[in-house]
């Protein structure tokens, strides 16, 4: 009742409410901090993005909503850190649940059309999770995170609704209907939400070929990658595919954005751009050669900086002044707040989210998190409940980040003022810090609930 409530009131405001802003936020996955030429890569190019960023505001303390695949996107979608989102581990089969309230059914009550294309990974055909129960009106691409592994699936979900997609590469589609849904919401004199979680540079490590060209023989190899050793195709050339992964991400920028200008709404349109957690080519064995995570220490996974900084451009024509870089931390439960804020609407209450749009506009005063907070909870599979032991976690507060690398393991404590690359525990000098970080990691945490959906399908073997 509260909830249906809650959105009514949303509608009201809407009509109330001044020209809104269409919303785009585009998102790779396990791209690095460093895989982009604004952040420092030297190997890959991205020209799309790297003028987002001179025409738009860059931030360098950025993180994602975990350092794993579907709590990150849960805490993305309801605005609540992962001590107590609904998606709290990544066994691949969790769907959101009826009660959650997403960041599309905030904005549909706004008055958007909403539109999702690419990853989901956040419920089934079937479950409370689906993407058109939680907000979307359109939605084309994975709904399974197994599934999404592959580059060149044999199908392809449009709504509930398996689509035969022949021999293409499953992005191109998913980014051909992120434009038409552009062209179309524009043509309706909507305003639009358009969320494009792409599956790249996530393995399986393959690209179409006229995306390797520039890289292939370019690059120096060590090796084949052989990813039969999981469900993948072999690729002889990891790291030629891994540049033109992420450079395929920078081309469908370029498509969304060229759209927009070319519909006349650029004036109108606030785009971002992200990764859902760090890095992952440490677990691929890249030797450090793209240097993904930049000057942090960890990748995908784990809890340390280049597991949960992210990337993070955001770019609207006359409204953020352009080539600014900023230090504000922030993370993906503040995405919520901020749409909502853009939007003109009340974000709903309960959510560990802050609007970061005074920093975007540059109006108005900024609130700050006392802290951020991360967690991974090990999830049994055979009994469907979790351990009972401290998760790994994280929590970062002002200059101060905690780390519980493993689960039950001592809180480290690093000052990331002096110390960026993580590489000295300072938690036995820090006795007054470290009890305040260990009284935020029981405050923040909350008993997980059982995570077992009854919809979910095993993609592992047929793609």
């Amino acid at each position: 009742m509260l909830r249906r409530q809650f959105l009514a009131s949303l509608s009201a405001l809407a009509q109330q409410a001044p020209r809104r802003p269409n919303i785009v936020f585009i998102m790779a996955d396990d791209m690095g901090y460093a895989d982009l030429g604004c952040y420092g890569q030297k190997y890959i190019k991205t020209p799309n993005i790297d003028k987002l960023a001179t025409e738009g505001m860059r931030f360098t303390d950025a993180y994602a909503g975990c350092t794993v695949c579907a709590p990150s996107r849960s805490v993305l979608m309801t605005g609540k850190h992962t001590g107590h989102t609904s998606i709290r581990s990544n066994p691949g089969a969790v769907p959101l649940l009826d009660e959650d309230l997403t960041v599309a059914e905030v904005l549909k009550q706004a008055g958007y059309t909403t539109g999702c294309y690419g990853k989901w990974g956040l419920g089934d055909v079937g479950s409370n999770g689906a993407p058109w129960k939680q907000g979307f009106d359109d939605f084309y691409g994975f709904l399974s995170q197994v599934h999404a592994h592959y580059q060149y699936p044999k199908v392809l979900f449009h709504n509930d609704k398996e689509e035969a997609i022949g021999d293409a590469f499953a992005n191109d589609k998913i980014a051909d209907r992120a434009v038409a849904f552009t062209r179309d919401a524009v043509k309706r004199g909507q305003p639009f939400f358009l969320y494009t979680p792409f599956t790249l540079p996530h393995l399986e490590l393959l690209a179409p070929e006229d995306g390797m060209k520039p890289y292939d023989g370019v690059l120096p190899e060590d090796g084949p990658y052989d990813q039969r050793r999981g469900h993948y195709a072999f690729q002889p050339k990891p790291r030629a595919a891994y540049a033109a992964m992420v450079s395929r991400i920078d081309k469908y920028v370029g498509m969304i954005v060229n759209e927009i200008k070319s519909l006349g709404v650029d004036d109108n349109t606030i785009i971002f751009v992200t990764s859902d957690n760090g890095t992952a080519t440490p677990i691929w064995n890249d030797k450090g050669f793209f240097k993904s995570a930049g000057p942090f220490r960890g990748y995908k996974t784990n809890f340390y900086e280049g597991g949960i900084r992210t990337p993070m451009i955001v770019r609207w024509k006359g409204r953020i002044k352009p080539g600014v870089v900023s230090d504000l931390p922030w993370y993906f439960a503040d995405v919520l707040p901020t749409f909502a804020e853009l939007a003109g609407v009340a974000a709903p209450k309960g959510i560990d989210g802050i609007s970061v749009a005074p920093t975007l506009l540059g109006k108005g005063s900024q609130k700050k998190h006392e802290y951020l907070y991360w967690e991974l909870p090990r999830y049994i599979a055979a009994s469907g409940t979790f351990a009972d032991a401290p998760p790994p976690a994280a929590i970062r507060m002002g200059k101060w980040k905690a780390v519980r690398p493993t689960e039950g393991a001592p809180i480290e404590l690093y000052d990331l003022s002096k110390d960026i690359a993580e590489t000295t525990d300072v938690a036995a000098a820090n006795p007054a810090v470290m009890k305040k970080i260990e009284s935020i990691a029981k405050e923040a945490h909350q008993t997980p609930r059982m995570q077992r959906d009854a919809h979910y399908r095993d993609w592992s073997k047929h793609p």
